[in-house]
């Protein structure tokens, strides 16, 4: 589809950051893209790349965690550009393919700075009983881009954790709900 097409059917938002206008732009489950004032962010792509054709290429690549529906190899290599900057956890900076490399692997609680957005590592993990081996405590990841007085939280795959709760100033949450591996609506609502 053309990039208007694509934008119209996916229902973009926009937001005012001290930084300049933000435009997220939903691709599929947990796939989404992000036109900011310091460059195009891609958060876990995954599906086929010609999904993102239209949209502006990724200037940074975040990943949260390994599983299908949040990080593919082939998708990745698809979509980084020769100044493509990845950011992985550290598992998935372990399984990469060979001639790709993350620019910066965060574990829990690592922070760092692209083009003067600030990004933490959040953790992302179960809490129930049974589901633990989904997503084990200190292995994935979330992430707060902070632009300017703007925060952006991106839970990645994570039940309710008091790291989440502990979080103040956010202003766009992109909360997962994936029942049984996360949170149900009322959940992430609450």
């Amino acid at each position: 589809l053309p990039y208007a097409a694509r934008a119209e059917a996916h229902a973009s938002d926009s937001f005012e950051t001290d930084m300049g206008p933000l435009t997220v732009h939903p691709v599929s489950h947990a796939s989404f893209v992000m036109e900011t004032p310091a460059g195009v962010i891609y958060v876990d792509p995954v599906g086929d790349a010609a999904q993102y054709e239209g949209f502006p290429a990724a200037d940074l690549i975040l990943i949260t965690h390994e599983h299908g529906d949040h990080y593919n190899a082939e998708t990745l290599e698809a979509l980084m550009g020769e100044e493509t900057h990845l950011i992985t956890n550290p598992a998935v900076a372990e399984m990469l393919p060979e001639g790709l490399e993350a620019d910066e692997v965060l574990a829990n609680g690592d922070s760092t700075t692209w083009n003067e957005i600030g990004i933490d590592a959040i953790p992302a993990y179960n809490t129930t009983e049974g589901r633990t081996n989904f997503h084990p405590e200190g292995r994935d990841n979330g992430y707060v881009l902070t632009m300017g007085d703007f925060r952006v939280y991106i839970s990645g795959d994570t039940e309710d954790i008091p790291e989440m709760r502990a979080l103040e100033d956010i202003d766009l949450a992109f909360l997962c709900m994936n029942l049984p591996f996360t949170m149900t609506a009322e959940q992430a609502a609450d």
